[in-house]
């Protein structure tokens, strides 16, 4: 399987954490066809990579993500049909994919904002389980302003952090949030002067905790959102899956002698 072109994606490893890059600064990280394989590609490596724990999402240069490259989408070089196309057995299509992909990887997602973070740029946001924003952050709905609605997965994302009124504002206006906006809005979780720093250091500190909890716990948030009484019998199913198992023992003795655990990663 062909991994994400390096020069719109690079995948960094170091231990646990994979850091993802968009690396396409000249054009502030803009979506083009070529990005959106990259991203899936990247997604596909990660799904099947061993001994993950976490994922900082980032982009190079003065923004994260300045959302579609209209311009190389109107050249009449990409076939649109392409983006609305689905795999076998997948409900998002390719477009949606590069964002609710995030949210169906069994690890923590980091996402580090910086500068713009527009259109399909905040949809790629929104997928990460955490965001963590610079002061310069300008985040934006924006399809609203071309005669078009989001489409790329936000509709399992923005409501359940902002309330449905405030996802309608938004869309409906397609005005500009600022950091402190974003951050009292639920769009981001929390502030850093370096995000991609804050956010390296968070994943870290994921990747030390036994990562059999963590997967769980990141797969309990994502089922149970509804609030209904089958999450009850989800949270149970979950727990007894821990219990006892190697990697639950060992953070108990860890957090009793005090000292760091040792985890081995599912196979």
């Amino acid at each position: 399987m062909a991994g994400p072109n390096p020069e719109r994606v690079r995948i960094d490893y170091d231990e646990h954490v994979a850091t993802v890059r968009l690396v396409r600064a000249g054009k502030h990280n803009a979506l083009d066809w070529e990005m959106f394989a990259s991203l899936n590609a990247a997604l596909d490596e990660l799904s099947g990579r061993p001994g993950l724990r976490a994922v900082v999402l980032a982009g190079e240069g003065p923004s994260f993500c300045s959302g579609l490259d209209f311009p190389s989408f109107l050249s009449g070089d990409v076939n649109i049909d392409e983006l609305f196309s689905r795999r076998d057995g997948e409900t998002a299509n390719q477009a949606q994919r590069i964002t609710y992909g995030w949210q169906r990887l069994e690890v923590p997602v980091i996402a580090a904002l910086h500068g713009h973070c527009l259109g399909g740029g905040a949809q790629l946001a929104l997928g990460a389980d955490v965001r963590i924003a610079g002061p310069d952050l300008r985040f934006s709905v924006m399809e609203v302003r071309y005669g078009l609605i989001p489409d790329m997965g936000i509709t399992q994302t923005l409501p359940t952090l902002t309330g449905l009124d405030v996802a309608k504002e938004l869309t409906f206006t397609g005005r500009i949030v600022e950091a402190e906006e974003a951050l009292r809005l639920g769009l981001v979780t929390r502030l850093a002067d370096d995000p991609q720093a804050s956010a390296h250091e968070l994943a870290r500190e994921i990747a030390a905790r036994s990562p059999d909890a963590i997967r769980r716990a990141k797969r309990l948030w994502n089922e149970a959102g509804a609030r209904d009484e089958r999450a009850l019998e989800l949270e149970a199913a979950l727990q007894r899956e821990l219990l006892g198992t190697p990697n639950q023992i060992a953070a108990v003795q860890a957090a009793l002698a005090n000292e760091p655990a040792r985890f081995s990663d599912p196979a």
